[in-house]
């Protein structure tokens, strides 16, 4: 790391953790396709590898390349971005503690805590976490965690990281930061007091919707050893390919950023002044309740726009329906544009909660295409 500091983003995206191929030469990082390897006598482990849940060369190096990028001590990449949040919540936590949860979060994370962690033992309550008094009212004695994503999914709310690391600290909670709609190119939680940075890779590190994979960063060593010594234990890795897949997609992060986050001005521009829509959700937008604290924490506002559709449920279902250049799908960060139905689709499972989401929502996720063209898509699927 000594040599990385003082290089930018852009360099580290394609370096760090992948030094040419000392026999080779090779300037990409092998895919090391293999479960075990030859030990130098019983217990005599060759370059720290005897078996790859336990660690992979091919994942070491992205593990390299993630803490680099997010500026922590210890970056692990697992199957899955679940597969990451289940690690860390089962390593910091134990039955009876307390965990603050966003009122806006992927559905798949409220129903970890939902339907899983809380069977455990966990409890869990809901604070709008823009509002550092909301937060404060629902810490209790028995809070470990507060829970962050921002911007947040679908409704891309913007929680100022900073203030609230500071209220975790007085807290003795740990501040959890769900990184995966700005990536670290946009925004680096750890720097602003975040103790753990979550991506789901399957997003925009990935970048082009062809490998699932998800990351932890943690800011402190020995937490980074905690986790370690978990996933080595619950096995949620990610494999070598999957992890080769997932580097090759961070060497394009910055630039891909830059497009995405070009595009979806313009799409938010366009949707603020359409009659059909209601109400647009983007931290790029003056107007934008989060924008200022936006504006200091990221480099730029980034490719998820969400926006609410005059005729409730069923009109902006045919919205998503009447879309062609936009696929009609789930997931989001990838080369490609997507729309999709959040209330019923990725936030099913939050129905009848505190986390319920619009039932006239539609969400993008702006691709790097031809920003005319998904302009002109989206005032034909308007109407």
């Amino acid at each position: 790391m000594s040599e990385q500091q003082h290089q930018n983003f852009e360099t580290l995206a394609i370096h760090a953790g992948q030094a040419a191929d000392a026999q080779t030469g090779a300037v990409v990082t092998p895919i090391y396709q293999v479960s075990t390897y030859k030990q130098d006598g019983v217990g005599g482990l060759r370059g720290g590898y005897e078996y790859s849940r336990s660690a992979n060369p091919t994942r070491t190096a992205l593990e390299e390349n993630l803490a680099a990028l997010e500026g922590g001590r210890r970056g692990l990449a697992f199957a899955s971005g679940l597969a990451a949040e289940d690690c860390l919540l089962r390593t910091v936590l134990k039955p009876g503690d307390h965990v603050v949860i966003p009122n806006d979060a992927y559905g798949g994370t409220f129903r970890l805590f939902a339907k899983v962690v809380e069977r455990w033992g966990v409890q869990w309550s809901v604070a709008d976490t823009s509002d550092p008094a909301a937060v404060r009212a629902e810490i209790r004695p028995n809070t470990r965690v507060i829970w962050v994503e921002t911007p947040s999914n679908p409704l891309l709310g913007i929680t100022d990281i900073a203030v609230l690391a500071d209220i975790a600290r007085g807290a003795d909670a740990r501040l959890v930061v769900d990184n995966t709609f700005a990536s670290p190119y946009l925004q680096q939680p750890l720097s602003l007091g975040a103790d753990v940075v979550v991506h789901s890779t399957t997003k925009y590190m990935g970048g082009h919707s062809d490998v699932v994979g998800g990351a932890l960063i943690a800011a402190e060593a020995g937490l980074g050893e905690e986790l370690a010594y978990h996933q080595n234990a619950m096995g949620a890795v990610a494999g070598p390919f999957d992890a080769w897949l997932v580097m090759r997609g961070i060497k394009t992060l910055a630039v891909r950023m830059d497009r995405h986050s070009d595009n979806a001005e313009k799409v938010a521009d366009l949707l603020s002044t359409h009659p059909k829509v209601t109400q647009v959700f983007y931290p790029g937008l003056a107007e934008h309740a989060g924008h200022d604290v936006a504006a200091k924490q990221m480099k730029r506002f980034g490719g998820m726009v969400s926006f609410r559709v005059a005729g409730g449920e069923e009109a902006a279902v045919e919205v998503c329906n009447r879309a062609r250049l936009f696929t009609l799908g789930e997931s989001l960060g990838g080369v490609e544009s997507l729309i999709e139905h959040p209330g019923r689709m990725t936030h099913a499972s939050a129905a009848g909660s505190a986390l319920e989401v619009p039932a006239d929502l539609v969400r993008l996720s702006v691709g790097i295409e031809s920003v005319d063209d998904l302009l002109e898509d989206l005032r034909h699927a308007l109407g």
